[in-house]
């Protein structure tokens, strides 16, 4: 645990001005280190050119020391401003075509009885922006090196209306902020917050909340209506970063859309992919337009959409689909360049939309179908977080009877018993044996509107038993649709029973596949988007607009903020928008984004800490003898136990990290900033959850160590758990299909008869279609993907991240016990007797797997590591 340090009592100024000091100017070497927009532009030849001009009139990039202890009497004590500075050699200085770091010199003169600078501010005459990345300080007297972390975009000035300040890396609370800072500090945060109107540029550093009314484009017809979500008690849902474009002709509360493929949406300009991320992006985009053209491809197959059989679905990997002539290829040129195309080709010319081979067919072709893995998945997948502990028998619902009749379960224990080691249900339950993935109630109120679409599907319940090897084993699984005539008169259940033979063998296989559509769809919309990527938006707004820089919160969580509000406007724009990828390749169709604000209806802030979920859900109990105050009821449940560490880990790191700046709970309540934070979080971030009594009050330690565990958790381990498998998992479309197209056929039907006679055909016809998988696997292989410039939890971009010793050896500890974690989870891989880490498919469980030893940045489809953020 880190103590309490002097110079952390609120009130208490942390450099002193030395008295009586003869004043003395001394010069100052500084090191500047940036990208210059015109690398990043493909040596833009322009731009370049008027920069030169711009030196040789305008003297380029000044920068302007500020003390951070003395004030200028003359000024109202307004702090003391050294003599403006200029970059030296700009145009001489080498810089790479790979856009790697230009370093420049710049000197100061620097009066000594100014003290110690503790900020700077910067003014750009130049034509174009360029990337500030740190600027450090040789041998100031008295102090040494003073590091300035920047990571920023520079503007030309006549961009801003105010001045460009960085500070120096040392945090301060409002309280004990040096007085000559003060201004300076309430003043960016003020410009971070803009005036709330107007359409937002480029260069804008503005971050402001906004409804999501920007998915529908109601101009493009009623096909293309969606509901504006958030801000009502009908569609209830987190806030997502301002635009400000104009509203749509046909609906006023309609925000217009950019048209594809223009990427240009307006994210403040600091938020925005880096070139290396935007790099690989692109590299994987341009790899999926040939998954985009499936039309295309259609039509030299004798069944466009469908698959034959299950050897035509491997080809995706083993072969790629063909094109026969050159005619095809005169076709494709007529939807892409050709340099493009070239691109999308093997070398040999021959095939073309080859994936790679998902991890779940790499070593066994057909350990998918077992029930023993329908079961693991569900503990070890890409979606472990909604699986339950039975509590009552039948399965209850929680929807109004009133209004929905009787949802109870029809499923009945001769369903089951038969198949339940000798164990009854009673015994079974007792002894907490008995475990459920139950989706009924997400699903009926809105099924009556899904199936209007082209989905055919139910609302599923699973039944599963906890056998002594640790294994889950399917009882039973019961798919529903609503009552004939009408909701209110309840439900019409079906209930499936494991078989492995004949007909009945083929129809438990398509149970499986209806309830793995379910937790498909669920997990795209509500594990993946709604729980990580759509609830932590609000916490990137509210920080960059409450917490300053200088802020010790704001340096704790800022990492765990890149990238998302790029990824979410990506996610609007082309993915979750009204006929976007998902609607396209996911069974709730166009009814997707409303039904998942149905389902935040019930989201709590702190449910998603790990332990807190995990009691929640019945899969484990408390037990205070145990070191996380809990017990599995699984033991071998591989999230879970991986889960667990990684959020120790947190809250250790995180603990030692809040209680050396806040050593009182008083000083959590004096915090200006802090209490501002959370109460913009609370009324405008999360604004239809503003009521709930739930959230943390922010008035001790223990809550604020709660509140940045969970944004830290969500954000990083929570998103990687269900992000990063999806390809390894889902890109093979027969193990986890996101569609079903029509329903479980009956006995006496010719859909039956097909079913007898040609079981893979039948599937095949009622799952996702060919088209659709080509879209939906393109889709999670791009998902999938890690940067390879990717920053790991227990990683920072700088090592000079904070002056501060004791802060940045927390973090050392941090990084060490990750690395631990690590050997761990490698020894359980490797221990035969945990049967749910490998499993049939022989795929181990390293979602969690931290990867912060690695620095070798390969990036790609891993299935392992944790990003500090929500960056895919």
């Amino acid at each position: 645990m880190l103590g309490k340090t002097p110079e952390t009592i609120c009130g208490k100024a942390r450099d002193e001005p030395k008295e009586n000091k003869k004043s003395e100017v001394v010069k100052i070497k500084g090191t500047i280190k940036l990208m210059k927009k015109n690398v990043l532009d493909f040596n833009d030849a322009g731009a370049s050119f008027l920069d030169r001009v711009y030196e040789i009139f305008c003297r380029g990039v000044s920068l302007q020391l500020i003390s951070a202890v003395n004030g200028d009497p003359a000024k109202g004590l307004k702090a003391k401003l050294g003599k403006a500075a200029f970059v030296e050699n700009w145009i001489s200085t080498f810089t790479s075509v790979s856009a790697a770091d230009a370093t420049f010199n710049i000197f100061f003169e620097w009066d000594e009885s100014m003290s110690v600078p503790g900020a700077f501010i910067i003014k750009n005459y130049h034509h174009n922006q360029f990337y500030l990345k740190t600027v450090t300080l040789e041998d100031v007297p008295g102090h040494g090196q003073i590091h300035f972390i920047c990571n920023s975009w520079v503007y030309p000035a006549h961009r801003y209306k105010y001045n460009r300040v960085f500070f120096a890396n040392k945090a301060y609370l409002p309280c004990n902020t040096p007085e000559p800072l003060r201004q300076y500090r309430e003043e960016e945060l003020i410009n971070l917050r803009g005036n709330g109107t107007g359409k937002l540029k480029e260069w804008d550093r503005v971050y402001d909340y906004a409804l999501y009314n920007d998915l529908g484009s109601p101009d493009n017809g009623k096909k293309y209506e969606r509901p504006v979500l958030g801000g009502s008690e009908e569609f209830p849902y987190p806030r997502r970063g301002r635009t400000g474009r104009a509203p749509t002709k046909k609906d006023p509360h309609t925000e217009s859309r950019l048209p594809l493929p223009n990427l240009g949406i307006y994210v403040p300009r600091d938020e925005r992919f880096n070139h290396v991320k935007f790099s690989d992006l692109f590299a994987c985009v341009l790899k999926a337009i040939g998954q985009l053209l499936a039309s295309e491809i259609s039509l030299f197959d004798t069944t466009p959409t469908e698959f034959n059989n299950f050897k035509a679905v491997l080809k995706l990997y083993e072969g790629g689909i063909r094109l026969p002539n050159w005619q095809t290829l005169t076709k494709l040129r007529e939807r892409i360049p050709w340099e493009m195309l070239k691109e999308l080709l093997r070398n040999d010319g021959e095939a073309l939309f080859k994936f790679p081979m998902p991890d779940v067919i790499k070593e066994v072709r057909s350990a998918w179908r077992t029930d023993e893995e329908f079961g693991r998945e569900m503990l070890a997948g890409v979606n472990p977080v909604v699986i339950c502990g039975l509590k009552e028998f039948p399965p209850a619902s929680k929807l109004n009877p009133e209004e929905y009749g009787n949802q109870t379960s029809t499923i009945k224990r001769e369903h089951i018993e038969k198949n339940m080691n000798g164990l009854t249900v009673d015994e079974a339950l007792e002894n907490k044996k008995l475990f459920i993935l139950d989706y009924h109630d997400a699903l009926m109120p809105y099924l009556t509107n899904i199936n209007s679409t082209t989905t055919r599907t139910y609302a599923s319940r699973t039944l599963l038993l906890l056998q002594n090897n640790g294994t889950l084993k399917p009882l039973a699984i019961e798919l529903s649709l609503p009552h004939p005539q009408g909701v209110k008169y309840g439900v019409t259940s079906q209930v499936f029973t494991p078989a492995e033979h004949g007909v009945e063998g083929s129809v438990w296989q398509l149970a499986k596949a209806y309830a793995a559509v379910n937790d498909s769809g669920y997990h795209q919309l509500i594990s993946h988007w709604l729980n990580t990527h759509a609830v932590i938006e609000p916490f990137v707004i509210a920080t960059n607009r409450q917490l300053s820089v200088l802020h010790p919160i704001y340096k704790l969580l800022h990492p765990h903020f890149r990238d998302t509000m790029n990824n979410n406007a990506l996610a609007r724009h082309a993915l979750i928008n009204a006929g976007g990828l998902l609607e396209k390749t996911n069974f709730p169709a166009k009814y997707s984004m409303e039904m998942s604000a149905a389902i935040y209806k019930n989201w709590v802030f702190t449910d998603q800490a790990l332990p807190t979920d995990l009691l929640k859900r019945g899969i484990a109990v408390p037990d205070s003898s145990q070191p996380h105050g809990l017990r599995l009821l699984i033991e071998d449940y591989p999230y879970a136990v991986d889960g667990l560490e990684i959020w120790s880990a947190i809250e250790t790191w995180v603990t030692e990290y809040c209680s050396f700046y806040y050593p009182t709970d008083d000083m959590i309540q004096d915090d200006c900033e802090l209490q501002s934070w959370w109460t913009e979080l609370r009324q405008v971030g999360h604004g239809d959850k503003k009521k709930e009594p739930w959230w943390p009050k922010m008035q001790t330690r223990a809550e604020l160590i709660l509140s940045c565990n969970i944004i830290i958790w969500v954000a990083s381990a929570l998103h990687a758990a269900v992000n990063f498998g999806q390809y390894a998992y889902a890109g093979y479309i027969l193990n986890r299909p996101t569609i079903s197209r029509r329903f479980m056929p009956q006995p006496g039907t010719p859909e039956y008869a097909e079913l007898e006679s040609k079981a893979e055909k039948a599937f095949l016809k009622t799952i996702t279609s060919q088209n659709q998988t080509l879209l939906g696997v393109s889709m999670m292989e791009i998902l999938s993907q890690h940067s390879s410039d990717e920053i790991y939890l227990g990683q920072r971009e700088t090592p000079e991240w904070t002056s501060e010793a004791q802060p940045r050896e927390a973090f050392e500890r941090f990084g060490r016990n990750l690395v631990e974690i690590e050997g761990r989870i490698m020894d359980r891989n490797m221990d035969n007797k945990l049967k749910n880490r490998v499993g049939p498919v022989k795929v181990p469980y390293t979602l969690l797997y931290p990867n912060t030893s690695d620095t070798s940045k390969v990036g790609g489809l891993t299935s392992k590591g944790i990003p500090n953020s929500v960056s895919a």
